[in-house]
């Protein structure tokens, strides 16, 4: 289902339909439709069997949505491999049936025009196309070609082209933006794919999208579905805000999927998307605009990130990471960590269990022995997140040495692995495992007796594959309350969501959204 909501722009989704028979590409022109496409590109080179005089009337004929109709050769990265004159006539024949749009190649355009003889009829829109299957040229040689195609009587200039880094994005919303002719640009390939969604924010005329994931017309096409109901399309405006997740790779990150729903919930005007970065310094050099509002970072990126921020929270600093940046209204970078967080909020959830006691009654950490398995990245942000809420902070490591250069660090007391099992100086302890030890498809180890999580009141979990691990399936049969890595990537999220939006986080909503994942 299409999702709701006052379109606030005029770009069109186009689904691309290829297929070997006629009555094949009448069938996706119903899901089109059904799925929420304004319109539809009928590839006629995906034909097997093609008899042009009978299929083109048909096909116009049956379709229940406005048809743009390509004909594309090999040499521009179709598969048409016939006569040109011949393929040329039945564009021509294709406009005089009644086609809403043809799509004609710029380097066949002017033999086009001159076999026309000016007898184009007024309906159907002449998009002129360009598609560069290496690169993205420069923006002077986009301009150029731009111009060209304008000059040979397009009545809608198309260009494609591909990304070899994402901010060859960058160059190709300039040319859009500029554009004094409706204009179709996007760029091919995961590192463009924020110029096939955000295109109605500069001005695009249409986007494509397939019926299904995995069929699709060119590399790095989302689905309708997605661009509808995960990307939020109809309602990107002009002052749509951009905020994305920064990685290396990106593609599985759910982070998308909760935003832009919280986004949608409420109201608000913003737009999280997939950012594919190799190097987040030329990212951040080349998307310097407030457009480009905040940013989640993720492996490879959060230390790297951190040098590239004019001004960093204390704690991330301390931790040497940052996996949240925010744009601040005179374009300066702003790190924080947010990891910390949502570990530690979880915690201290599950901590408070039903009682909702009050935030303002203090942490339900302060002056808990907090046991942080590890001293990696995430050990670092947990043992400083639970020292900064009062907690008596105990480094386990298996290398001891390292233990105590972070217990050292933050004022604690270091452990090796494999004294765990005989410290209980006390009960109720906190329990917090950053390590992989437990994870798949290690399913069976676990970095802790049973015996020794009878004195933890709680434990946590930093993995999130399996969800529940075996020292948590551990610790709540000798009951202890558990957390798991999901409740911290929710708990993440809630701070990033509030220094994006300026508004509290809809915690509710987080976790309906993630109890289907």
């Amino acid at each position: 289902m299409e999702s709701q909501g006052i379109r606030k722009n005029s770009t069109l989704i186009c689904a691309p339909l290829m297929a070997d028979s006629v009555e094949e590409i009448v069938v996706q022109m119903n899901r089109a439709k059904s799925s929420g496409a304004d319109l539809v590109e009928i590839r006629l080179d995906s034909l097997k069997n093609f008899n042009p005089v009978e299929d083109v009337q048909s096909l116009i004929k049956q379709c229940p949505l406005p048809t743009l109709f390509t004909y594309r050769p090999t040499w521009e990265g179709g598969q048409y491999d016939g006569d040109e004159k011949s393929r040329l006539d039945v564009l021509h024949y294709v406009m005089e049936s009644g086609a809403d749009y043809i799509d004609v190649e710029l380097k066949a355009v002017e033999e086009f025009n001159n076999s026309m003889r000016g007898k184009k009829p007024a309906k159907c829109k002449l998009i002129v196309s360009s598609h560069n299957y290496q690169y993205t040229p420069s923006i002077e040689d986009l301009g150029n070609l731009v111009a060209a195609i304008q000059a040979s009587g397009a009545d809608i200039v198309k260009i494609a082209t591909t990304a070899l880094d994402i901010t060859d994005v960058a160059r190709v919303f300039q040319i859009t933006v500029h554009s004094q002719a409706p204009i179709i640009a996007m760029v091919m390939g995961e590192r463009g794919l924020m110029s096939r969604i955000l295109c109605p924010k500069f001005g695009g005329y249409l986007t494509f999208g397939a019926l299904d994931s995995g069929i699709i017309s060119a590399p790095g096409q989302p689905t309708i579905a997605d661009l509808l109901n995960l990307y939020n399309f109809r309602q990107i405006g002009p002052d749509t805000k951009i905020f994305g997740i920064i990685g290396k790779p990106v593609g599985h990150s759910k982070s998308p999927i909760l935003y832009n729903e919280a986004f949608r919930e409420i109201g608000f005007n913003g737009i999280y998307v997939h950012l594919l970065v190799d190097d987040i310094a030329n990212f951040f050099r080349t998307y310097s605009s407030t457009d480009f509002s905040g940013f989640s970072c993720t492996i490879p990126h959060k230390e790297s990130a951190l040098k590239c921020c004019d001004e960093v929270d204390s704690v991330a600093e301390s931790i040497g990471a940052v996996n949240c940046i925010i744009r601040r209204s005179n374009g300066k970078l702003f790190g924080c960590n947010t990891d910390y967080v949502g570990a530690i909020s979880a915690i201290e959830d599950g901590l408070r269990g039903s009682d909702h006691i009050n935030s303002a009654a203090g942490s339900p950490l302060s002056g808990k022995l907090f046991v942080v398995i590890g001293a990696g990245g995430a050990g670092k942000a947990l043992a400083y997140g639970a020292k900064e809420k009062g907690a008596r902070v105990v480094i386990a490591n298996r290398t001891y040495e390292r233990a105590k250069e972070l217990a050292d660090t933050i004022g604690g007391h270091a452990l090796s692995i494999s004294e765990l099992d005989n410290f209980r100086p006390e009960s109720h302890m906190i329990l917090a495992n950053t390590t992989s030890i437990g994870m798949q498809p290690k399913i069976d180890e676990t970095p802790i007796s049973k015996e020794a999580l009878k004195s933890y009141e709680l434990v946590f979990d930093a993995i999130y594959t399996p969800k529940i691990t075996r020292l948590l399936r551990e610790a709540d049969e000798c009951g202890a309350k558990i957390v798991t890595g999901v409740e911290m990537f929710v708990g993440q999220a809630y701070e990033q969501y509030e220094r994006f939006t300026g508004l509290p986080a809809p915690k509710e909503l987080f976790n309906k959204i993630m109890s289907n994942y």
